[in-house]
C-alpha cells in the first residue's frame, strides 16, 4: 500500500522535498504520490503541515 495526498494539500511543497525515492510531484491541483515509486516510508506524512499524505 502506497501513500496518497488527500484534498487538504495546500501546495507547500514540502513533502517533495522530503520523499527518499522522489515519488511526489506537484499535480494539476495539488501534490501527487506515485504509487509505484512510494515505498510507505511516511517522511511525506512527517512534513506535512496539514497532515493532507494519508496511507491509502
Amino acid at each position: 500500500m502506497s501513500y496518497r495526498i488527500t484534498d487538504k494539500c495546500i501546495s507547500c511543497g514540502a513533502c517533495e522535498q522530503q520523499c527518499p525515492v522522489g515519488a511526489i510531484s506537484q499535480g494539476e491541483d495539488r501534490y501527487v504520490i506515485n504509487p509505484e515509486l512510494c515505498i510507505e516510508c511516511g517522511a511525506c506524512r512527517s512534513v506535512c503541515p496539514v497532515e493532507a499524505p494519508e496511507a491509502n
